[in-house]
C-alpha cells in the first residue's frame, strides 16, 4: 500500500499536523491538529477525503488546539488519545495552555488507547505503542504493514534531537527508554513523522542522534 501524507505546520510552535491516507482512498486520519485548523480543514477537503479519526499522540496544547474545529466540522469523527493523557484534553494546566496565558480545552476523547491496541483506520492498521517521557501518556501510532513503516511520532524522537522532558509529568529517563526500546527496535528504514521538524528514519537517528546514540 502506498501512503499519501500531507503536513500542515502551525507557525506559532512549528507544530506538524499530518493527514495520512492510502493512495486512491477516500478516508484519512488527522494527526495532532494544531493551531492552524483552517488550513488543516482546507487540506482535507482539497483532497476530497473523509476523516476516519483524529489521533492525538499526547495532550499538550500545540497538538490538540485544532481538535474542537475538527469535531465541529466532522462531528462523527472519533477523537483518540492515549489513556494516560486523556485528562489533559479538559485541563488547561495539564495541557500547558494555561502557562502561555491562553487557557484552552478540547472536546473529550471518544476513545482512549493503550500499548498494543490496533486501530483499523483509513485503510491502514495502526499499532499503538506507549512512549512515556515527554508526557506521561504519550503514544505513537505505527503502520507496520506499510513499506517503509510509518511512525506517527509526536514529541518523542526528532531529527537530531528528542522531545523536551522538563514538563510537570515528564521523565527524562523514561523518554530515552521509550526511544531505545520502542522506536529503535523498529526497522532502520522506518519513517518517523515527528511533531516538530522534518521527517527522519529510525536508522538515521540510531546512528547519529547525540541524545540517544
Amino acid at each position: 500500500m502506498q501512503p499519501v501524507i500531507r503536513v500542515v505546520t502551525s507557525e506559532l510552535f512549528d507544530e506538524n499536523a499530518y493527514l495520512v491516507a492510502i493512495e486512491g482512498g477516500e478516508e484519512c486520519v488527522i494527526v495532532d491538529p494544531g493551531l492552524d485548523a483552517d488550513s488543516i480543514i482546507e487540506a482535507v477537503e482539497s483532497q476530497g477525503w473523509r476523516p476516519a479519526a483524529i489521533l492525538n499522540t499526547h495532550g499538550h496544547a500545540d497538538h490538540i488546539a485544532g481538535n474542537e474545529a475538527m469535531k465541529a466540522r466532522w462531528p462523527g469523527c472519533p477523537l483518540i488519545i492515549g489513556s494516560e493523557d486523556a485528562s489533559k484534553l479538559l485541563d488547561p494546566v495539564g495541557n500547558l495552555s494555561a502557562g502561555f496565558g491562553a487557557p484552552g480545552v478540547s472536546p473529550p476523547a471518544d476513545r482512549t488507547v493503550r500499548e498494543g491496541d490496533i486501530l483499523d483506520l483509513a485503510g491502514v492498521r495502526w499499532t499503538v505503542l506507549e512512549t512515556p517521557g515527554h508526557s506521561r501518556g504519550h503514544v505513537v501510532f505505527v503502520a507496520k504493514e506499510l513499506s517503509p513503516m510509518i511512525v506517527l511520532g509526536g514529541d518523542v524522537l526528532f531529527a537530531g534531537s528528542i522531545g523536551r522532558s522538563d514538563f510537570p509529568d515528564s521523565d527524562p529517563a523514561a523518554l530515552v527508554k521509550s526511544i531505545r526500546e520502542k522506536l529503535f527496535t523498529l526497522p532502520d528504514e522506518s519513517v518517523v513523522l515527528p511533531g516538530h521538524g522534518p521527517p527522519t528514519t529510525v536508522g538515521r537517528e540510531k546512528r547519529s542522534n547525540p541524545f540517544v546514540r
